[in-house]
């Protein structure tokens, strides 16, 4: 009874040394530069002269569209976790959305994040933040790993995604950083094209696509990168255990609520397959509610909802807790 009691409580933390592929550290310059150079962009967001409205509408969208349906429901409810199954184009379209959050490919995302679910708060976790707060939320991804080597991971952790051609494309010459210099690209013309269709001039259509690259592009990832990051910390340190889970994972409000979904973490790591995170109804869930919608129009098939074994092991759970606290005030 003590031990399973034991199991119930909050997982205690313990302080992780990073990761045996990490060590000795070298740098990796290629995504230390973007995420420098990402920041440094869409912090222009702050002059005067970068600023419209229409810019910080698609910003707003965009991390709904690119961050919500691209990475929340597509490269972790979808290709992740196999939650629910839609058709091939709209699979590969929000894969798209996906790649347009400048996360990695499909396959690699994949594969990373179900390493973490085989690891979760060990040493072979690619970012747990008993490492540190900082090494969970972004210092992991410039650090470079040899065990997220892509033969590597991709051969035990992404098989399937890769039996896809649609996959392989984009891994190959660097396909996926072509379509994300493509998104560049497109929010820039059509914020000209809007300029000079307002009457705008010349100056003022390159203001107007300068201010939709800048709110749409920069700014959206900046934004949808540190909501996916704060789930690998925040959620790990901070908030409710509803399971008796073996890591860290915390349910955070705060975090479940501005990440449309993915902050349930305790629920998430109780019952990974489920594609509703959000158990209770006040565990507000919007990419669970895009899940539905595709649902009752038939674009969303095979969609697995919470299990109730799991359930009932919280139950459980809760009422050894009750029992243990009995005894410690008891005692």
């Amino acid at each position: 009874m003590t031990e399973i009691a034991n199991e119930t409580l909050l997982a205690r933390p313990v302080r992780l040394s990073p990761p045996e592929g990490s060590q000795p550290v070298r740098i990796d310059r290629l995504n230390l530069g973007a995420l420098i150079l990402y920041h440094a962009i869409a912090a222009l967001a702050l002059l005067p002269w970068f600023f419209s409205w229409t810019g910080v509408v698609l910003s707003v969208l965009g991390i709904y569209v690119f961050g919500t349906l691209g990475i929340n429901l597509c490269y972790h409810r979808l290709l992740t976790h196999r939650g629910f199954v839609c058709p091939k184009w709209l699979e590969h379209s929000f894969a798209i959305l996906g790649v347009c959050s400048f996360q990695d490919t499909p396959a690699r995302w994949v594969a990373v994040h179900r390493r973490h679910h085989q690891h979760a708060d060990e040493q072979a976790d690619p970012h747990s933040p008993l490492v540190s707060f900082f090494w969970g939320h972004m210092h992991w991804i410039y650090v470079e790993n040899r065990e997220l080597n892509r033969l590597g991971i991709f051969d035990r952790y992404a098989k399937d995604i890769l039996r896809d051609p649609f996959y392989v494309w984009l891994e190959r010459k660097g396909t996926w950083l072509w379509v994300i210099l493509g998104s560049w690209l497109a929010f820039y013309c059509v914020g000209a094209v809007i300029g000079l269709l307002s009457g705008a001039g010349l100056l003022g259509s390159v203001q107007m696509g300068l201010s939709l690259l800048v709110w749409g592009v920069f700014v959206r990832t900046v934004v949808v990168w540190h909501l996916t990051w704060a789930v690998n910390s925040v959620t790990n340190l901070w908030g409710y255990r509803k399971y008796g889970t073996e890591n860290c994972s915390r349910n955070n409000v705060i975090v479940g609520l501005i990440s449309n979904g993915e902050g349930w973490h305790n629920n998430h790591h109780a019952d990974p397959r489920s594609a509703r995170h959000g158990h209770k109804a006040w565990e507000f869930d919007v990419t669970w509610i895009s899940i539905r919608a595709l649902e009752a129009v038939g674009l969303a098939t095979r969609v697995v909802r919470p299990s109730p074994h799991v359930a009932a092991k919280a139950r459980d759970a809760g009422a050894l807790e009750a029992e243990a606290g009995e005894s410690r005030a008891a005692s």
